[in-house]
C-alpha cells in the first residue's frame, strides 16, 4: 500500500516527529511507500506531492515546524476542492491519507472520509483543545516555552517592582494560560473558561502589593470579561484573525489605572509555536505516528489517534468536530486556589 501524509493548520513542535514515525513504521514494519503533500490540504487538492523515505525523514525527530509546510486551507470552503482531492489520491495510488491537524483540519479530514477517502487523523495543537484526546502534539512544547517566559518575567518584575502581564495563545480555551500560570506561579490567570471581573483582579493585586511589591498576570488571548465590567474593544482583524496583544494590552492598561502600579506587557505570540519539540512531544508524536499507520493497516478509516490516560488508541474522527475541549473545572479551580 502507498500512504499519504499531510500537515494542516498552524505549525507546532512535533509535526516532523509524526512524519518521521509514519514513514519509519510504514516502511520498516509494513514495506509501504509514503508520499507527503505540501502546504496542507491545498497540496492534496493541487497534487503538490513529494516522496518520503527513511533517508529524508530520519533527522526530523528533534526539529520544529513541518518539513511538508502547512496552510489553513479546508477543501469544503473551495468549490470542487474535495473532488479534486479525491482525484489526486486516486491518481497517486494513495490507499489511505494520514492527516495531522487541529480541530478544523480534522473536521475537514472527516468530511473527506465521508466523501469516500480512507483517512486517519493525528491531533496536534498547542491549545490542547481537540476533543477525544487528553493531549495533542505541540501542547507540551508550547507550555514549556510559556512557563519559561513567566519564570523569566518574574526576575524583572521583582527587580523593578512591576506588574507584568503575559499574554499567551488560546482563542477558545485556557489550557496554556492555566498551565503556564500554575507552573510559573502567576498571581492571576485570565482565560476563556471563566470570564473575569477586572475590578476584582485589581483589588486582589492591590492587597498582594501590601506585602509583596510585584505581580504577574497570565492572560489567554481569548479571555473575556464579565458582561458590563469592561470593554475590550476590537480583538480581531477584518479577516477574522485574532490581534495578538489586544487583550493583554487592554488588561494591562486597565490594571495600571486601577492599581497605580508600573506595568509592562509581554506578548509571546508565535514564539510559542516555534523551536524544537520537548521530549514529551517527541514521544507523543512518535506514538501517534505508529498508531496511525497501524490503524490504516487494520483497515480503519474515519478515526484519529488519541491519548487517554497513558494509552494510545483510536477514536472516531467526527469527535474532533465537537470541540473545542475546554480546560476541566478541576484545573480552573486549582488555578484559583494557587494564584495570589
Amino acid at each position: 500500500m502507498r500512504l499519504g501524509i499531510v500537515t494542516g493548520g498552524g505549525d507546532c513542535p512535533g509535526l516532523n516527529a509524526v512524519i518521521r514515525a509514519v514513514v519509519h513504521t510504514a516502511q520498516h514494519r509494513y514495506g509501504d511507500g509514503v508520499v507527503g503533500y505540501r502546504h496542507g490540504f491545498r497540496g492534496v487538492v493541487e497534487g503538490d506531492a513529494v516522496p518520503l523515505g527513511v533517508a529524508e525523514t530520519d533527522a526530523l525527530l528533534a526539529t520544529g515546524g513541518t518539513a511538508l509546510g502547512t496552510a489553513r486551507y479546508h477543501p469544503a470552503e473551495h468549490h470542487g476542492a474535495e473532488l479534486r482531492a479525491l482525484t489526486t489520491l486516486e491518481r497517486d495510488g494513495v490507499g489511505a491519507l494520514i492527516v495531522v491537524g487541529g480541530d478544523g483540519t480534522l473536521a475537514a479530514a472527516n468530511r473527506l472520509a465521508e466523501a469516500g477517502a480512507r483517512v486517519v487523523g493525528v491531533p496536534k495543537t498547542i491549545d490542547n483543545d481537540v476533543p477525544g484526546t487528553d493531549r495533542s502534539v505541540g501542547f507540551d512544547s508550547a507550555l514549556t516555552i510559556a512557563t519559561e517566559a513567566v519564570d523569566r518575567v518574574r526576575t524583572t518584575a521583582e527587580s523593578h517592582d512591576r506588574l507584568m502581564v503575559v499574554e499567551v495563545m488560546g482563542h477558545h480555551t485556557g489550557w496554556l494560560a492555566y498551565g503556564a500560570g500554575i507552573a510559573g506561579g502567576a498571581h492571576a490567570i485570565l482565560a476563556p473558561e471563566r470570564p473575569f471581573d477586572i475590578a476584582e483582579v485589581a483589588e486582589a493585586l492591590r492587597r498582594r502589593h501590601e506585602t509583596v511589591s510585584y505581580s504577574i498576570v497570565v492572560v489567554a488571548e481569548g479571555a473575556s470579561p464579565l458582561p458590563g465590567t469592561m470593554d475590550l474593544g476590537p480583538r480581531r482583524e477584518p479577516n477574522g484573525s485574532i490581534v495578538a496583544g489586544a487583550v493583554g494590552e487592554r488588561v494591562r492598561s486597565e490594571l495600571a489605572v486601577r492599581t497605580g502600579f508600573e506595568s509592562r506587557l509581554v506578548v509571546l505570540g508565535h514564539v510559542q509555536r516555534g523551536g524544537a519539540p520537548t521530549p514529551a512531544d517527541r514521544l507523543l508524536a512518535s506514538r501517534f505516528g505508529v498508531a496511525a499507520v497501524e490503524a490504516v493497516e487494520e483497515g480503519a478509516s474515519g478515526v484519529m489517534t488519541a491519548l487517554v490516560g497513558d494509552e494510545v488508541g483510536i477514536v472516531p474522527l467526527a469527535v474532533a468536530a465537537t470541540g473545542p475541549r475546554a480546560a476541566p473545572a478541576a484545573l480552573v479551580e486549582a488555578a484559583q486556589v494557587l494564584v495570589g
